[in-house]
């Protein structure tokens, strides 16, 4: 049986809650983001109008359209819609793999006897959403993968796209390379100096050159040129990453600021782990620049740890092996390469003990508030 795939990402997910929960807005330009130093990390397709996307400074965002509404970030919020979206999502097959807050795949080969064609059943999960949720969302269906997820963004929004696979040479033939999933600024750059402006060309290139240059990626994009990708929709997967990450309220060298900084980010990234009972082994340290210039540094331990002082202390050493020249504009902290986490006996050994005092922490917290337990280090800066 040939799979069907089918990729659902909502449209405009934080500004199009923002839009639903206040009325008012509806019709605004409405940005999400991080402060007046912050980036945007939503933006409403009034707002996109202007040029504003996703990742931009505020500052820019501001600019460019100076009557925007800016609002700040309400991830708790955002969390539980997107719970209710992947449930209705559910209820049309078991195999769906959430991809991140907004996306996921679903394999729907098959459900033809149940939802009718591929087309009804497009139609059915955006009409569901929207009548449970006031929300819109994007539909790509395609023979795989890759192709359903390219299909879901090409008519944005409230879109339903179908890849056929007797269209796929034609559909590839004529797609710009940087529509391909992955493709970042550094692969997009190297496959135009090679004269690859259409995905198809790529297929065109020997695969020595494209490896050479790309590495295992530059065989994986022969085989996307091509219309090939046999990875599987998998249900409940683990995460990629959990991340936090601030921008301070001005440029700063201050290393005890920054530290605090650090420990508010690993709290929070642990505290993450420890709800959804996993556990992580690479550690990433992210440092912007008052020049907007960016590094990240990373360590992977040889085992795996979700205690808040673990990954605090991994942070730390990253943070104090960089040279300062330029004012800090932002700092994030990652935990990564995870691990489901049963529950074990505890030995108090390694970071047994850290992870057993986060857990009762974690519960006090739960309890009483955040406010009503602080670490001593913070509360001794504040």
């Amino acid at each position: 049986m040939k799979r069907i795939i089918a990729h659902i990402d909502m449209d405009a997910f934080y500004s199009s809650i923002e839009q639903r929960d206040n009325p008012s807005l509806k019709g605004k330009p409405v940005i999400v983001g991080k402060g007046k130093r912050g980036v945007v990390s939503a933006a409403s397709y009034e707002a996109r109008a202007f040029g504003v996307r996703s990742a931009m400074p505020i500052f820019q965002a501001k600019k460019l359209c100076p009557n925007g509404i800016f609002l700040p970030v309400r991830i708790k919020r955002y969390q539980k819609v997107s719970k209710q979206v992947m449930e209705i999502l559910k209820g049309f097959t078991p195999l769906l793999e959430q991809i991140s807050i907004d996306e996921a795949f679903l394999d729907i080969t098959g459900m033809e006897r149940l939802f009718g064609p591929p087309k009804e059943l497009g139609v059915k999960i955006k009409k569901e959403i929207f009548e449970k949720l006031s929300l819109t969302a994007s539909v790509g269906i395609a023979p795989n993968k890759f192709l359903s997820k390219i299909a879901s963004d090409i008519n944005k929004p409230d879109a339903l796209t179908i890849i056929e696979e007797k269209d796929i040479k034609e559909f590839l033939e004529h797609l710009p390379v940087s529509k391909l999933p992955g493709v970042g600024e550094k692969t997009l750059l190297y496959l135009e100096k090679l004269g690859t402006l259409f995905v198809s060309d790529i297929a065109k290139v020997p695969e020595r050159v494209l490896t050479k240059g790309l590495g295992k990626w530059g065989k994986r994009l022969i085989q996307l040129s091509l219309g090939i990708d046999d990875s599987p929709v998998v249900p409940n997967s683990l995460p990629k990453s959990v991340s936090a990450e601030d921008t301070f309220k001005e440029d700063t060298k201050d290393k005890k600021l920054i530290n605090k900084m650090l420990l508010l980010q690993s709290e929070k990234i642990g505290e993450r782990l420890r709800k959804q009972k996993i556990k992580g082994k690479t550690i990433t340290l992210k440092i912007k620049f008052g020049d907007f210039s960016q590094i990240s540094r990373n360590i992977t331990l040889s085992y795996y740890t979700n205690a808040t002082k673990v990954i605090y202390d991994n942070a730390l050493n990253l943070f104090e092996n960089v040279k300062i020249d330029i004012p800090v504009r932002l700092v994030g902290v990652g935990v990564s390469k995870f691990d489901i986490h049963e529950h074990k006996q505890y030995t108090l050994f390694e970071d047994d003990k850290f992870e057993l005092a986060d857990i009762a922490v974690d519960k006090i917290r739960e309890r009483f508030g955040e406010k009503y337990l602080k670490r001593g280090t913070i509360l001794l800066d504040e």
